[in-house]
């Protein structure tokens, strides 16, 4: 590439990140993100409620119903919660909950393990399944990972969740150790944080290949909360995910060039290489090797830096 394709490319990059309409994205940050999740996680306890007829849980209709299924009330009493708590749950309030209590509004309201877990994950309390399958990552994982410096490498899962890195890695898009373990996503990363969009030169057909790969190996996992769940949040942060999405593509992983825009040492050209660490698709190494001289020197810089 030439000085002025390359900086070209550097000044297309700089720009804020923007959807169709011209707007600039807004990063979702860990509350708007939580936010979202209350939200939903009422939107789906009511639709449950409103599932259940008074018969299937032992009560006598009495007068006129206004509403299908339990009331607030009901369903309240037969979990042994407040009445003013639950209203606000289904409201999507910021309020204490607790997985116990949950458990209980859970089993009132008969839901299937998959319904249960979906209901866990939106609480936040996923993440807890997310820090165990972080921590099943070896040390000897770890160190290899640690030792591949100054290139950068990752260990992700068949869902995109990071679950180990090197500082390298974790400094490409900006600090990766800053982020809520359960944001640490990057098809999430990818729609709705600008540092992490503004990093990826070749946004629109990364983020096609993201959301295609992530629609094959969903083949294998459409019954689990934790792959809808990530669905409906990105549909609820991003319109942009939800057009591409809607295109149903899909594609298998596959080691490519990639350019990313590193705000410290500027354009890094990487070729990527992935290793399952496990029968495919499942959890995998990716090892991203300078494809130049300069990128190497670029990447050395940033690893003294850190």
């Amino acid at each position: 590439m030439s000085t002025s394709g390359l900086a070209g490319t550097e000044a297309a990059a700089a720009a804020e990140p923007c959807g169709p309409d011209g707007k600039v994205i807004r990063q979702v940050d860990g509350r708007e993100a939580a936010e979202l999740r209350r939200r939903e996680l009422g939107v789906f306890l009511r639709d449950r409620r409103e599932r259940i007829a008074p018969q299937q849980v032992g009560l006598t209709p009495m007068g006129r119903r206004r509403t299908p299924g339990l009331r607030r009330e009901e369903l309240a009493q037969l979990a042994g919660v407040g009445v003013t708590w639950y209203t606000w749950l289904e409201q999507g309030r910021d309020i204490n909950v607790s997985p116990q209590v949950l458990e209980a509004v859970c089993r009132t309201l008969m839901l299937d393990p998959h319904e249960r877990s979906h209901v866990m994950t939106l609480a936040g309390f996923a993440e807890q399944r997310l820090a165990k399958e972080c921590q099943s990552i070896s040390p000897a994982v770890q160190a290899m990972l640690d030792g591949l410096t100054p290139i950068p490498a990752a260990v992700q899962n068949a869902r995109f969740d990071v679950l180990a890195y090197n500082q390298v890695y974790g400094h490409l898009f900006g600090d990766l150790d800053a982020l809520p373990l359960g944001d640490r996503n990057t098809l999430w990363l990818s729609f709705t944080h600008p540092a992490w969009r503004h990093g990826m030169v070749e946004w629109e057909q990364t983020a096609h290949r993201l959301v295609a790969q992530y629609r094959l190996a969903m083949a294998d996992h459409v019954g689990e909360p934790a792959w809808r769940g990530l669905i409906a949040r990105l549909s609820e942060a991003s319109p942009e995910f939800v057009r591409v999405w809607e295109e149903r593509e899909v594609l298998g992983p596959e080691n490519q060039t990639k350019l990313i825009m590193n705000d410290r040492v500027g354009l890094l050209r990487l070729e990527t290489t992935h290793y399952w660490l496990g029968p495919r698709p499942g959890s995998r190494l990716t090892v991203y090797t300078p494809a130049d001289a300069d990128c190497r020197e670029r990447l050395e810089k940033l690893a003294a830096d850190l």
